[in-house]
């Protein structure tokens, strides 16, 4: 008798970042994404389903074997970074200041972390589902940025600047020399298709390690793929002016658009590639959460 393939679901998955690694190990995977994304050849490599993920409940992904999800990042990101205007915000999120002229972003922490936490909440309502069935659990694994550490609560464990939450293995692969766009805080979404700069990134036991070898992303990216929010940013800090317009602003003068807007179909291709989960990692994780049957 034919055994089917393990199932994993994936979700806001873009390009398939931890598709691709899952499929490379054998794996089915089926993803939601709120728009789907087609670059010339590149597109979601497995099923996909258009669908927002806060809709979701347990019963769609009851049967899958794993759930991976890379949850949107902007906001974390940019409230991570040195500028005056994210600071003000982030005290105003915790009720300590006003919001900036023009913000249009989350007014709650609830409301920031609102695509984090759904993750979580479909895991428990489909495992609740399954142990009524005699199911075991579904295990899951979600990725973000360092910047969402003070709204979300500590990482699990880093590889490079790929921050992870829920069951991540005890043994994971030790992170190679890599090229991360500049660190301040949450990872740099300013120098899309410019030359990396290696950096190092702390664990959460405090232990510094290099990060992977070609695990660059950029919270921009992630922005990019996963909200139909304007996620124009309204300085440009190559230019040399201090401060910065959030994520949310009206874009109209929006000068970080290199050779195309931020809503550009270019853009939005170069975002996504960047905000891939390396397929070391996601290769990683098919292999633990492979079942017993299929390991076999």
């Amino acid at each position: 008798m034919t055994v089917a393939a393990p199932l994993a679901v994936d979700l806001f998955c873009g390009l398939g970042g931890w598709t691709e690694g899952l499929l490379a190990e054998g794996w089915r995977c089926r993803g939601y994404d709120i728009e789907s994304h087609e670059y010339g050849d590149e597109r979601y490599p497995g099923e996909l389903i258009l669908a927002d993920v806060m809709a979701l409940t347990g019963a769609d992904v009851a049967d899958a074997d794993l759930i991976v999800a890379s949850p949107p990042c902007q906001e974390f990101s940019y409230m991570a970074m040195p500028w005056s205007r994210a600071k003000q915000i982030g005290r105003a999120l915790r009720g300590q200041d006003e919001f900036p002229e023009g913000y249009r972003g989350s007014r709650t922490i609830a409301d920031l972390t609102a695509l984090f936490d759904a993750c979580f909440r479909i895991q428990r309502e489909a495992n609740e589902i399954r142990a009524a069935r005699g199911q075991v659990p579904i295990p899951m694994v979600v990725e973000n940025v360092r910047g969402a550490i003070p709204w979300v609560g500590p990482a699990a464990w880093s590889y490079g600047s790929f921050y992870l939450w829920g069951d991540v293995p005890a043994l994971m692969p030790a992170p190679q020399r890599a090229r991360k766009n500049g660190d301040l805080g949450g990872g740099s979404w300013f120098a899309i298709g410019s030359p990396g700069q290696t950096n190092v990134n702390s664990n959460p036991d405090g232990r510094k390690v290099p990060a992977l070898d070609g695990a660059r992303r950029t919270d921009k990216g992630k922005g990019a793929r996963f909200t139909s929010r304007d996620c124009g940013v309204e300085r440009d800090i190559t230019s040399g002016r201090k401060g910065g317009g959030d994520w949310f602003g009206s874009g109209d003068d929006c000068s970080l658009q290199r050779k195309a807007s931020s809503g550009s179909s270019a853009r939005k291709a170069a975002s996504a590639k960047i905000a891939k989960i390396p397929i070391a990692l996601g290769s990683h994780i098919a292999r633990v959460y492979r079942p017993m049957s299929e390991a076999a």
